[in-house]
């Protein structure tokens, strides 16, 4: 090194390892002479180390400055000289020893290539490449034909893969890195050591471009030294020895990724073995699996036909004990059980509305879904009887229906409101079952409404049916119909939200399975009301269909995994309810469900399970989720129920501290009790208080009649005979035709009068209450309208007022004086009436309008004017008959004219009608005075001799004999069968108003009512609620 330092034409270094780089580094820094040398430095191979190349730079030094020789002019021609005759000898041989040692480096390196033939015995042909990979094709299609179902485990698929992708990763490195290196090859055998250039290798991943470019003038020179300097020889041994080095590497590197495949191929194929194993497994698992199911559900029908031959035996047991049973306490006991108990409790929440907001959330199960679904069949199923009515597409669900089921000896069912069973044994009382329920939907619409909220309660009880309380609620709708309201379809989901707000309720909803589930509308509405599901119960129905219809199971499997709708539930069930003929018994329909899943190819393929099928197993799940529910809530309703009780108790105490508590039924009960005994006070009223009272009225209906009629008329003659002949005609006309009939009203009028004034004294008396005064006032109204006077008292009475009136002998003067008196009276009693008439139509007198302030009109004055000149007319003629006749009516006008009173001949007629009335009754009331003392006279029929006629008082005491005769039959009519035919009439209207809850509403009103009322319903919950929860108990 120190002596190629020293030499003429500069440095050459050639730098054969790492030592040697660092070595000659070391070398160059450590000299001190180096400014007079110029620096060169000669391409550098790049070192190797392990077939690596090293980073950086092998050898960087600084050029040093060479110190140029000081010489003549003359030495300087004689060296160019020199140099220039060298050239051509340098040249010319040069060019020959070159050629051929090139020839011959080529030969040499060309025949030291290693041969490649040694790795046709090490990698496979590919022939063989070929055969392995269809053997392994083959091998799959076998194994795949063998496991049909199989579907391969995730992680093994996911390791497959992972050693796949590293697999192709490490061939595409491995090809790049052949295709470099071929390319380096072609390279190397082109490369030339140039100026400047790079020197590249066989296997060399990257170039190494020179650090230095900035070399000096004398490059060429050193270029040529270091060729000269250099050995073609040893180049070529380095690049053998480097293609050896690559050799071997490659070697390495594809024994070990033999290796390494033929390891990878051994491990699949022991995986595909264990794969083929497993899947033989699987398909054995798959058919013990299968076999299991099938006996599963043999076992499960097999228990199923014992329970019900148990069930059987059970009744004839219970039969037998119920005949046996003597006494009526045993027998109750057994029949009431405990969903009776508790079917109670909520028959008697269906109408509970508090102010204290305790509301009812005692568990129930409401079946939902939408309309033709098939939740009343499902219901049937339960029930184990066809006991709703049917429509083919037509709503037939039209308010919510409660149906009580419990377990007893004898199918029947029986509505809450009404003690007739039927027989669900027998087609003929299941028909009127159904058309009694659709009767009851049809009565409960009303005002145009298509569903109602009022429940339709009943019972169901046969052997082997599960205890629980459903109601089935109107079909969910999606498009309202012409013949609907228009508000049916929120009215049908605002019942559903009611009862399925309640958040102890059982909710059953209810999926036809044989239509696409995005047409759902009861899923979205459940998952509103129970997003978490935790009480809800979800039932696919008509499964024979949907299989028939799906052509992919794995859409049933999902639903029944609660993977495509999206709401939860506590269970999934899949049930059959027909084969959609309405006429096929609960039998044939059971028979046909047990049949179908045992065939279905549903069941077989393992989508379901066998408890997720069958009306059976849906029964004891519902069942059994209900009780579980109803056993940790009950409490807390009693609780609630407790705490209303108090709250209401105090109330009452401090609003009516010492009055009883009555709820309307016992109000009613008092208000009935009062009025039977107002009618039995009619009884205590003696008959001569009968008779007045009749007599009296019988006189105040027919006195205008008798004054106006007949009497009148009759004393218009000129002779006793024409008097009594008129009066005889005019009494036989009126007996005929109206006074039977008006004695019959009067006589009623009479027992309504006095029966009033027992009820009005009662209002009065320090015990009253006044709650019942509209009740007993509607009541005594509609009682008086119902009533009928008996048709032949009329017949009765009119000829007894006939032989009556006939009579005109008075026998005694105790008689006559009556007779007179009577007179006397009646015209005294008109002659007032008339007067007032009078003072009415002339206004008031002068002592009136000085003494009261009052002036009469003009009208009243024109009257006072004619009422004068018709007086005059009557002073003058004291027998004036009761009409006027032409002539005088002008005569009173001419009169009143000439006073300046203008008026016509009507209005004069009009005032003259109470006049001479009033001068008619004077007349009669002077007659009746004058025949006091006529009787001896009339007697002894000398009434004409002394000039006294006594006809008027002859007629009145014949009518005064009429009215009494008639009062003492009117009043046995009424003691003896009237009132009691009106105590018979107000009995039936108390009965009907007892029957009638809206009635009793609308006529006990008040504060006082409602509160005992809804304190009287509390405390019945609350007692029925804690006999149940004992019963409850005492079952554990």
């Amino acid at each position: 090194m120190f002596k190629l330092r020293k030499g003429r034409f500069g440095f050459a270094v050639r730098v054969i390892a790492v030592s040697h780089t660092r070595w000659v580094r070391q070398k160059l820094s450590s000299q001190h002479d180096h400014q007079h040398v110029r620096t060169v430095i000669a391409p550098v191979l790049r070192q190797y180390s392990s077939l690596h190349c090293l980073q950086g730079d092998l050898l960087r030094v600084s050029g040093p400055n060479y110190g140029i020789p000081s010489r003549g002019i003359g030495m300087v021609i004689a060296r160019v000289l020199r140099g220039a005759l060298k050239i051509r000898y340098l040249l010319l041989g040069g060019s020959i020893a070159g050629g051929s040692a090139l020839a011959k480096t080529y030969e040499q390196w060309r025949d030291a290539l290693p041969d490649a033939k040694f790795l046709e015995g090490i990698l496979p042909s590919q022939e063989d490449l070929d055969s392995i990979r269809t053997s392994l094709i083959s091998y799959r299609d076998k194994i795949k034909e063998a496991v049909p179902d199989f579907t391969l485990d995730p992680k093994l698929k996911e390791l497959g893969e992972s050693h796949y992708d590293q697999l192709v990763l490490w061939f595409k490195e491995r090809l790049d890195d052949a295709i470099r290196a071929a390319e380096e090859e072609k390279a190397e055998n082109a490369a030339v050591f140039s100026d400047g250039e790079t020197l590249t290798l066989s296997g060399v991943t990257k170039s190494f471009t020179p650090m230095v470019r900035d070399f000096s003038s004398d490059l060429t020179q050193n270029a040529i030294s270091f060729s000269a300097m250099g050995s073609a020889a040893e180049r070529e041994r380095e690049k053998a020895e480097l293609l050896r080095l690559r050799q071997s590497q490659i070697e390495e590197e594809l024994q070990e990724k033999t290796e390494t495949l033929t390891k990878e191929l051994q491990n699949h194929t022991r995986e595909n073995a264990d794969l083929k194993k497993r899947s033989e497994a699987n398909e054995t698992i798959r058919e013990k699996y299968e076999s299991l199911q099938e006996e599963l559900m043999e076992v499960q029908l097999k228990y199923q036909k014992e329970v019900e031959r148990l069930e059987k035996e059970n009744k004839e047991l219970r039969k037998s004990l119920m005949l046996k049973a003597g006494d009526t306490t045993a027998r109750k006991k057994i029949k009431k059980s405990l969903i009776d108990m508790y079917s109670e409790v909520l028959d008697e929440l269906c109408d509970y509305d508090s102010s204290y907001d305790t509301q009812d959330h005692l568990p129930r199960v409401v079946v939902v879904g939408d309309q033709s679904s098939g939740k009343t069949s499902v219901l049937e199923m339960v029930a184990q009887a066809r006991i709703f009515p049917r429509g083919a597409g037509e709503m037939m669900t039209r308010a919510p229906v409660m149906v009580t089921l419990s377990e007893g000896p004898y199918h029947i069912s029986s509505f809450k409101d009404s003690t007739r069973e039927f027989d669900l044994t027998k087609e003929s009382e299941l028909a009127e079952l159904r058309k009694e329920v659709e009767l009851r939907m049809r009565n409960s619409v009303r005002s145009g409404r298509t569903v109602s909220h009022e429940v339709i309660s009943m019972t169901v009880k046969g052997p082997g049916l599960q205890r629980m309380v459903l109601v089935d609620l109107p079909g969910i709708i999606s498009t309202v119909t012409t013949d609907m309201a228009t508000d049916t379809r929120e009215a049908i989901r605002a019942i559903s939200q009611q009862y399925m707000s309640n958040p102890n309720a059982i909710i059953l909803c209810i999926q036809d399975g044989s239509v696409d589930a995005e047409r759902s509308n009861v899923t979205d509405l459940v998952s509103q009301m129970d997003p978490q599901g935790k009480r809800t119960i979800f039932v696919l129905t008509k499964v024979d269909l949907a299989e028939e219809n799906l052509t992919n199971p794995d859409r049933i499997r999902k639903i029944l995994a609660g993977k495509l709708f999206p709401m939860r539930a506590l269970g999934y069930f899949a049930v059959v309810t027909g084969k959609g003929n309405q006429e096929d018994s609960i039998q044939a329909i059971k028979d046909y469900e047990e049949a179908f899943f045992r065939s279905s190819r549903i069941f077989k393929g393992g989508v379901i399970n066998s408890h997720q099928c069958t009306t059976r197993n849906l029964s004891l799940a519902v069942s059994e989720c209900f009780w579980k529910m109803v056993r940790d809530t009950v409490e807390q309703q009693a609780d609630a129920f407790k705490a209303t009780r108090f709250n209401l108790e105090t109330e009452w105490k401090n609003n009516f501290p010492r009055t009883r508590e009555l709820d309307r039924d016992e109000l009613f009960e008092k208000a009935r009790g009062d009025i039977l005994d107002e009618v039995v006070n009619l009884s205590q009223l003696s008959p001569k208080q009968w008779e007045d009272a009749l007599s009296k009225k019988l006189w105040d209906k027919m006195v205008t009649y008798i004054f106006e009629n007949i009497y009148l008329p009759a004393a218009q003659t000129e002779n006793s005979g024409t008097f009594n002949t008129t009066a005889d005609i005019k009494l036989k006309q009126w007996a005929d035709q109206m006074l039977p009939k008006k004695c019959v009203e009067v006589g009623w009028e009479t027992l309504e009068d006095e029966f009033r004034k027992f009820m009005e004294c009662a209002k009065n008396s320090k015990d009253h209450d006044n709650i019942f005064d509209n009740l007993k006032a509607c009541v005594v109204d509609e009682a008086m309208r119902r009533h009928q006077w008996e048709d032949k008292a009329a017949d009765v009475l009119r000829v007894i007022q006939l032989n009556a009136l006939e009579d005109r002998s008075v026998n005694d003067k105790q008689q006559w004086d009556a007779a007179c008196k009577f007179l006397e009276d009646s015209v005294k009693e008109k002659l007032q009436s008339t007067e007032g008439t009078l003072r009415e139509m002339v206004g008031p007198s002068t002592k009136e309008q000085w003494v009261y302030w009052c002036y009469p009109s003009e009208d009243q004055k024109k009257r006072a004017a004619v009422k004068a000149e018709l007086e005059k007319l009557l002073i003058s003629d004291y027998t004036h008959k009761n009409t006027l006749s032409y002539d005088e009516v002008t005569t009173v006008r001419k009169n009143s004219q000439n006073q300046g009173v203008d008026v016509d001949n009507e209005f004069v007629r009009e005032t003259w009608h109470p006049v001479y009335r009033r001068h008619f009754l004077r007349r009669a009331l002077a007659k009746a005075y004058d025949c006091r003392k006529a009787f001896y006279a009339y007697h002894q029929g000398l009434e004409g001799e002394l000039g006294v006629e006594c006809n008027d008082i002859v007629l009145f005491w014949r009518i005064q004999q009429m009215i009494k005769i008639t009062a003492n039959a009117l009043r046995q009519q009424v003691m003896n069968r009237e009132a009691r035919r009106l105590e018979k009439e107000i009995k039936e209207v108390l009965e009907e108003y007892g029957c009638d809850r809206e009635k009793k509403e609308q006529l006990l009103t008040g504060r006082r009512v409602m509160l005992a009322e809804e304190l009287k319903r509390v405390r019945q919950i609350q007692e029925k609620l804690e006999e149940f929860i004992y019963a409850l108990n005492a079952e554990k």
